[in-house]
């Protein structure tokens, strides 16, 4: 009898798994739903709105969804609460699965179990800038100047960020407790008042997006002192990376894509397999070279341990900071 049983569960098990995947190619003419848990026009969105078009001919049309608000967390919340179906993807990024599980008292998902990974999307490095002409006046033109600088003249720097537990707060607080220095820490509301901040001389530096920086530095307006990356991007040459400094400094940005927890294992490989196709075209590394982004291919699996090993990093990071939001 209990056999019999184990072969009727099994069965329908299995028949249930069909259903769904028989009910997503039955589907396949309707829109795939990508939800982006940020506002239109960031690299996020551009990047997600580039694939979308690279994956029409192999999986139809895929339609971007802005959900905006609480640090990425309602967009995240709404992938984890989608239908398992295949018709509803997201963006999985360092706020939303690696940073806020620690820094948010209460979380409106699990980061570790409410989603299936499906692939890595992105990396850009993070980069340490200056105000040109500050640098310029205090003499500073290397990560070494600035410690220096900071350890001769004690609580005279500051430094912007994005906000609270934003990237860049973690990646200044980081800086400081291995550099052994101290500088105050004035949270914007965004990072796009955080670099204008630094460009009025408000604040002394920021460790910011290379994306977002680049075209300041190209235009001679920030100095880089270091890419916050374990090694040095191509598309800075000649700054080094602080792990040349400090071993093993690395912070980088990332984002992927992700469905909710209990789509099918065939529905997640048929998606991989698409994505996967688009991120290594040559069409796609050309147009993500231009915001400083580094297309990343990666199985399901690979793509679900490295936000596991993120997760570990970014709660001693964010423990070290002090940085609540209730």
């Amino acid at each position: 009898m209990n056999r019999r049983n184990h072969i009727l569960l099994s069965a329908v098990a299995a028949a249930a798994v069909f259903s769904s995947c028989a009910a997503w190619a039955q589907d396949a003419a309707q829109p795939i739903r990508l939800i982006v848990p940020y506002a239109p026009g960031g690299p996020i969105d551009v990047t997600a709105r580039a694939l979308a078009e690279r994956v029409r001919d192999s999986l139809g049309t895929v339609i971007i969804d802005n959900k905006g608000g609480a640090g990425g967390n309602i967009g995240a919340d709404a992938i984890a609460k989608a239908a398992p179906d295949g018709l509803t993807i997201g963006i999985a990024a360092t706020a939303t699965h690696a940073v806020n599980p620690w820094l948010y008292a209460r979380m409106p998902y699990d980061a570790g179990k409410d989603f299936a990974a499906i692939t890595q999307m992105v990396r850009v490095p993070n980069v340490l800038v200056m105000n040109a002409a500050k640098a310029e006046q205090l003499k500073i033109n290397s990560v070494a100047d600035l410690i220096a600088y900071a350890k001769a003249n004690p609580a005279k720097l500051n430094y912007g960020s994005g906000g609270n537990g934003s990237a860049g707060h973690l990646a200044g607080e980081m800086f400081k407790q291995r550099a052994g220095i101290f500088a105050l820490h004035i949270p914007y509301r965004g990072a796009s008042p955080a670099q204008l901040a630094l460009l009025a001389g408000e604040v002394d530096f920021n460790i910011d997006n290379l994306a977002a920086a680049a075209p300041n530095i190209r235009a001679g307006k920030l100095k880089a002192l270091a890419v916050t990356s374990l090694d040095a991007s191509a598309s800075l040459p000649g700054v080094p990376p602080l792990s040349t400094t400090f071993k093993g400094f690395s912070i980088d940005t990332w984002w992927g894509l992700v469905a909710p927890a209990a789509t099918p294992k065939p529905v997640i490989d048929k998606l991989n397999k698409a994505f996967v196709a688009a991120l290594n075209a040559p069409e796609t590394k050309t147009r993500f070279s231009a915001l400083m982004a580094e297309p990343v291919a990666t199985t399901p699996q690979q793509f679900d341990s490295f936000m596991a090993a993120e997760r570990a990093k970014y709660q001693q990071v964010v423990k070290a900071s002090g940085a609540k939001v209730d």
